[in-house]
């Protein structure tokens, strides 16, 4: 049975005209899914969430499709006078990637990217374990990869995951989250192989805007869906013999 997302429209004196949101993370992934399977064959796909809002949604993705969940967790290399400028990101894998152009701009010497590089590995490394405790992260290479967010705002974190599983081998790269700007929505198809966005308003505001229950989730909540995803895996294993992906 097909999912059909069942969107509400808000007068315009509350959040504008037209306004359009789903219910909950659960429903966005619903709804991806259903476009998912419109449009892509998965069989052999690799979902991987970006934490901590994107994993209630890739769940539903990864179950509607019978594929493995993982995360793909990024940290942004902050210049240490602006944090909130990225001069570069680390990511899942052992993965770094640097903008030059910052990085020159800024006069960073290269002590300084080293320092602030092992801090974020290092915090890389806790939010794995926080999320994944003991288990093994699932393998990349070769594979097709679903990237997973609640929503896109300004691209940067969901660039840098592209970035990320590309340098780990992936064989293609699928965007999925359930709003993006058309501009956000255009930058990630200049970087992914394709992009799945079923709302793209003009006017973003905050990704909150577009769920009625929007709570934020817990180191806890993460490691929940992923162990949940394991133990379905798991039991779909044990009935048809196949060996587990993971590196």
């Amino acid at each position: 049975m097909s999912f059909e997302p069942r969107w509400q429209t808000v007068p315009q004196n509350d959040k504008g005209p037209g306004w359009e949101r789903y219910q909950d993370r659960t429903e966005a992934g619903q709804s991806l899914a259903s476009l998912l399977k419109e449009r892509l064959d998965l069989g052999d796909a690799l979902v991987l969430a970006l934490p901590r809002g994107g994993v209630p949604v890739a769940f539903e993705i990864a179950l509607s499709f019978a594929v493995p969940l993982d995360v793909v967790v990024v940290r942004k290399l902050g210049v240490p006078v602006q944090p909130e400028l990225a001069m570069g990101a680390v990511a899942t894998g052992g993965v770094r990637f640097l903008n030059d152009e910052v990085i020159h701009m800024a006069r960073i010497p290269d002590d300084v990217i080293e320092e602030v590089t092992l801090r974020e590995v290092d915090e890389v490394a806790r939010r794995e374990r926080a999320y994944r405790g003991d288990a093994p992260a699932l393998a990349v290479r070769g594979r097709t990869v679903v990237l997973v967010d609640d929503g896109v705002a300004t691209g940067s974190t969901m660039l840098a995951a592209i970035q990320a599983v590309r340098q780990m081998g992936a064989r293609r790269v699928i965007v999925a989250c359930p709003v993006a700007s058309p501009e956000i929505v255009a930058r990630l198809e200049a970087d992914a192989d394709e992009v799945v966005c079923p709302l793209t308003p003009r006017d973003l505001w905050a990704i909150g805007y577009w769920y009625d229950d929007f709570e934020q989730l817990t180191d806890a909540d993460v490691r929940s869906f992923l162990e949940r995803a394991r133990a379905i895996r798991g039991s779909c294993a044990d009935s048809t013999g196949s060996a587990p992906d993971v590196d």
